[in-house]
């Protein structure tokens, strides 16, 4: 990792943190926001990309605020990003969105004390299912589709995924089983057929045996989750170790889906969770 000079992250430090909302795109008629969480300290600090959920189909940048405070507050640029939602941009509009903030956060690291060498992803849900596409296929040009001045690279040097949608099209048939009417019609709303919810499926790129960037990654994922069950996780992190990957599955007892969206213990446990990881990636 092509760090800056003297970068080092403790996961246990405390600093105050200021918010700013930016505009990081305007494309096709749309204008989206990233919040960006900066610590106030000497830095450099790693920077970390925050991909929202809402089943592709809503959400914005000021989501996931109860993880990216605290995570900022330890010391981690986190910019929050806001994603064109479907029906009105279907796929892969998320994933080029993903791909843009990522180089995006690269060429502005620097104006808020970030590290443009040390730049990771989050997403949660369908965000779990947004940032490893952009993440394993970073140089795809039909994600690459915005322009962006600066030849800044796509790559993410770790990612982080919360009970991830990382198999598209099995959770579409989860949801069908369940009679889940809201996750089976955004579902279609997004990729509008099965053969995109094939195509654009992190869990499928492995099985296929593509020829994918493999970020150190950290899955999260509920033990109680009935909207993604943990044997996707599972099944994801097997075959992602399977073909060389590094990753590390974390599973939360008796949680359901989207278990730290609200404060409580499960969340700062998470947060713990996640502060290690980075350090991990940041310290090597």
């Amino acid at each position: 990792m092509a760090t800056q000079s003297g970068l080092r992250y403790d996961p246990s430090a405390a600093y105050p943190v200021t918010e700013e909302d930016v505009v990081y795109l305007s494309a096709d008629g749309a204008v989206r926001y990233a919040r960006v969480y900066q610590p106030d300290g000497p830095g450099p600090f790693p920077v970390l990309v925050s991909v929202h959920g809402g089943a592709w189909s809503g959400g914005d940048h000021t989501n996931n605020a109860v993880t990216s405070g605290p995570i900022a507050a330890s010391g981690v640029v986190v910019m929050t990003i806001g994603l064109r939602v479907a029906p009105e941009f279907p796929y892969p509009a998320q994933v080029q969105d993903a791909n843009l903030a990522i180089r995006w956060a690269r060429m502005h690291a620097e104006e808020y004390n970030g590290d443009p060498g040390a730049v990771g992803g989050i997403g949660y849900s369908s965000g779990g299912h947004t940032l490893p596409l952009a993440g394993m296929r970073p140089a795809d040009s039909r994600y690459s589709a915005h322009e962006l001045v600066d030849p800044t690279p796509a790559k993410l040097d770790w990612m982080i995924v919360c009970w991830p949608v990382i198999d598209s099209h099995a959770r579409y048939e989860v949801a069908k089983a369940n009679n889940s009417e809201r996750l089976v019609t955004n579902t279609e709303g997004y990729f509008l057929n099965e053969d995109a919810m094939h195509e654009g499926n992190p869990q499928e790129l492995l099985d296929r045996g593509e020829s994918v960037a493999m970020p150190p990654t950290l899955v999260i994922h509920g033990t109680a989750d009935e909207n993604v069950p943990v044997e996707h996780a599972e099944r994801f992190a097997a075959s992602y170790a399977a073909a060389g990957g590094s990753v590390r599955l974390e599973k939360f007892e008796g949680e359901p889906h989207g278990f730290a969206n609200e404060p409580g213990e499960a969340a700062d446990r998470m947060v713990e969770v996640i502060k290690q990881f980075i350090a991990e990636q940041v310290n090597a």
